[in-house]
């Protein structure tokens, strides 16, 4: 699985730092060149305003990975809300306990339903109506500062919302995507949003899924927060953190 020759032959080297295209080759020989479908479980290009909720009932949710296969919590809320209420207009008028109980899958179900629910009210105002479809005649800096304008949409789900939704050549940064910039050497950042800004634009064109997709799958399956598996690693002979284990 890795072929490339050591290009630290002592640790008195220095080490030439990673780039960002030798990151995607690597984890695409690794994992394969991801398909596109979004973290909830949905499929790709979905109503943006499914992509939204879906977004945010996939935060702070826990993934069970079975084979090759990733099976979120936060899908099967979704498709409880959706059987239970099949329109948003509906959503935003149910009763929050009730619809708290239907979301419980996803975790948090009490905040993430008046969440839901404040997001819902505001667009309709904004828009007078529940659909985000116009956000696809905007560029990307325009729909990202549309999004940020709505109450609780931090820039990760933002950017979900553009990739997932619209297939926007964008790289959402989670806290894996994070760790993993920082640990190989690809940013110095200490918030995901420096992380964002700062791997914007160094992103071959059309790799931001790529790239998204399978930093996650090596942060979830080998490179973990506390314990990180650095023997398994297909970037091991090139990271600067695996190297630093090593010593």
């Amino acid at each position: 699985m890795d072929s490339t020759p050591h290009r630290l032959h002592n640790h008195s080297e220095a080490l030439e730092p990673l780039t960002v295209e030798q990151v995607l080759t690597r984890l695409e020989q690794c994992f394969g060149i991801p398909r596109p479908v979004s973290p909830g479980g949905l499929s790709f290009h979905p109503d943006l305003l499914d992509e939204l909720v879906g977004t945010i009932l996939s935060q702070k949710t826990t993934v069970r990975i079975s084979g090759a296969e990733q099976v979120h919590n936060s899908s099967r809320a979704f498709r409880a809300l959706k059987a239970a209420f099949p329109r948003w207009e509906q959503v935003l008028t149910a009763d929050p306990e009730a619809l708290a109980l239907i979301i419980r899958p996803g975790g948090l179900p009490n905040l993430k339903a008046v969440r839901i629910q404040e997001l819902l009210a505001e667009i309709q105002n904004q828009q007078g109506s529940l659909q985000l479809d116009f956000l696809a005649e905007l560029d990307n800096e325009r729909a990202l500062d549309y999004l940020l304008s709505l109450k609780g949409v931090g820039l990760k789900t933002a950017t979900c919302v553009l990739l997932f939704g619209l297939g926007r050549d964008l790289c959402p940064v989670d806290t894996h995507v994070h760790r993993l910039a920082n640990r190989l050497g690809l940013v110095r950042a200490k918030h995901p949003d420096e992380t964002f800004a700062q791997l914007s634009g160094r992103i071959p064109v059309g790799k931001a899924y790529s790239l998204h997709i399978n930093l996650i799958r090596l942060g979830k399956r080998i490179c973990k927060a506390r314990m990180p598996e650095c023997g398994r690693c297909p970037l091991r002979r090139e990271c600067p953190s695996a190297l630093l284990r090593q010593r």
